[in-house]
């Protein structure tokens, strides 16, 4: 007879590590939580939609265009528009940039495996060639400096990467808000329950980029390379910017005789995850992008719910930080859910005891960041 007792954990954080066996998330389930978590999403659907097709348009239409002073107007160039851009009366691609650098700066995945491929070099030279033939001062900056256009290309296979991954999480968050609209989620267990489930339908969804040069078309990641959605996009996005990211300028010193900043990348913990809240708001604070982003596009009834506040609207940043960052640990658990070694409700004791291990080992991961703060409601 199979052993269906789980033992306590002796972790520090075990309740939590026990909610997560019960079915439950890193984030505690209560009405406010749901209200904030849904509605900072249904917000970020609407952003991540935006962002998704800007890193597309650079991605194909602004191809190894080196100086590409246009490439936030996805090709509609006016004078009215470019007043609203000089006074930032529109969408901060910047951050979507800010994340597509965190990812091709940590590396991981296939991707990443992928672009130091010979095959890969050599459909970046074809492209490459097609596209400067007639551009003799790049072409004379390309031989005196060999890995200055593929590194160029690269990049761009990271906005296409990362464009593709958001257009699916866009997506996924619009049908999130629809259902809760509807009365089909009503707790956090059923958002993380709809994620986890939009990103297993969606895990072998191939990553591929092909740009048109002139009347041809060159593939750069071919569905050959074998790049897929969950493994090569979403884990190593989960990585690079739930966990790891960069340090804030204007909060560290990036001068290596100050060491402020770890020269160990894996020992990073600069992620949403870890951010405080506070400086949201501040210059050189990455995030402060996104939060100006979603105040516009908050339904009614999170507005209303920030409106009954202590502080109201004063710290409205802050607070929408606060619920994007609970909203990332739903999407977290989504991810550590979806990548147990068994199935969360196996009734074989070894299996626990190797999900146990699994889960211990994410919490620990997690002790620095604000799992702590999230697991009471802030009003």
């Amino acid at each position: 007879m199979v052993n269906t007792t789980r033992k306590p954990s002796n972790h520090p954080l075990a309740e939590i590590i026990d909610r997560l066996e019960s079915g439950g998330a890193l984030l505690p389930d209560s009405p406010d939580n749901v209200i904030e978590v849904v509605g900072v999403l249904k917000s970020y659907a609407v952003v991540l939609d935006a962002y998704w097709r800007n890193l597309t348009y650079i991605s194909q239409d602004q191809f190894l265009v080196l100086f590409p002073f246009f490439k936030y107007f996805n090709g509609d160039v006016s004078f009215n528009k470019l007043l609203k851009h000089w006074w930032h009366d529109r969408i901060n691609y910047e951050f979507a940039e800010y994340c597509m650098k965190a990812m091709m700066w940590h590396g991981g995945g296939g991707l990443d495996k992928y672009l130091d491929s010979p095959e890969f070099v050599e459909l970046a030279r074809q492209a490459a060639q097609a596209k400067l033939k007639n551009n003799l001062p790049i072409k004379g900056l390309a031989k005196a400096f060999p890995e200055f256009i593929p590194e160029q290309i690269r990049q761009l296979c990271y906005y296409s990467a990362l464009g593709q991954f958001w257009n699916i999480m866009s997506k996924m968050f619009f049908e999130l808000s629809d259902r809760y609209d509807a009365g089909e989620i009503q707790s956090i267990p059923d958002v993380v329950a709809h994620v986890k489930d939009g990103l297993v339908n969606a895990a072998s969804v191939p990553i591929t980029y092909a740009v048109k040069i002139g009347d041809s078309t060159y593939d750069l990641i071919p569905k050959s390379a074998n790049l897929t959605f969950l493994m090569d996009a979403a884990v190593p996005y989960v990585e690079a910017v739930f966990l790891k990211s960069f340090p804030f300028m204007g909060t560290v010193s990036y001068n290596a005789q100050a060491r402020q900043i770890s020269p160990d990348t894996d020992r990073f913990n600069y992620g949403v995850l870890y951010a405080d809240p506070l400086p949201t708001g501040g210059a050189g604070i990455p995030p402060t992008l996104l939060m100006q982003d979603l105040r516009h596009y908050l339904p009614a009834y999170l507005q209303d719910f920030y409106q009954v506040s202590k502080r109201g609207e004063t710290d409205l940043r802050v607070r929408i930080c606060v619920s994007f960052q609970k909203s990332m640990f739903c999407v977290t658990t989504a991810a550590i859910l979806g990548l147990m070694p068994f199935a969360i409700d196996t009734s074989d004791l070894q299996e626990q005891q190797t999900n146990r291990k699994y889960l211990e080992g994410w919490v620990s991961r997690l002790m620095d960041s604000r799992l702590s703060s999230v697991q009471v409601c802030e009003v």
